[in-house]
C-alpha cells in the first residue's frame, strides 16, 4: 500500500465524520460500497446492509452527537487487498457529555476510491479491561 492510499484511508474517518455532521446523506457514498454492513449492534441500534439502508438510517432513525472527532486511526494492509482500519470516536452527546466508541472497519479500494465495506461501532475496544 503505497502513502496515497494510507492518506485516503485516514481521511475517510473525517469525511464519514463531517457527512453525519452535515446531515449530507448522500455524501456518505463516498464512504461506503453498495454492499456496505454496519453494525450498530452494540450500541443498541441495527445491523444495516446496504448504502440506502446506511443513508436512510441516519437520516430517519439515527440519534446524532453533536459532533464527530475522530482519532487513533490506523490500517493495516490485508494479503487479498482489503485493508482493516480501526479508529476511535470522541462525541458531543447532546446531552452535553462526551462519550467514545471504536470502529472497526473493512475497506476495499473500488473505482471510486477506498470506501468501508464492512463496519462495526462497540462502546468498549475490544479486548479492553473494565
Amino acid at each position: 500500500m503505497d502513502a496515497a492510499d494510507r492518506l485516503e484511508l485516514h481521511e475517510l474517518p473525517g469525511r464519514y465524520g463531517d457527512a453525519i455532521d452535515d446531515r449530507d446523506w448522500p455524501r456518505l457514498a463516498r464512504i461506503f460500497t453498495e454492499d456496505a454492513v454496519f453494525d450498530l449492534t452494540d450500541l443498541g441500534g441495527p445491523r444495516l446492509e446496504g448504502l440506502a439502508a446506511i443513508q436512510r438510517y441516519m437520516d430517519v432513525e439515527a440519534q446524532h452527537p453533536r459532533t464527530h472527532l475522530m482519532t487513533n486511526i490506523y490500517v493495516d494492509e490485508d494479503a487479498d487487498g482489503t485493508a482493516r482500519m480501526c479508529f476511535r470516536i470522541i462525541a458531543l452527546l447532546p446531552e452535553k457529555r462526551t462519550g467514545t466508541a471504536s470502529y472497526r472497519d473493512v475497506v476495499v479500494k473500488t473505482p471510486g476510491g477506498w470506501r468501508v465495506k464492512d463496519r462495526v461501532i462497540t462502546l468498549k475496544r475490544p479486548g479492553a479491561r473494565s
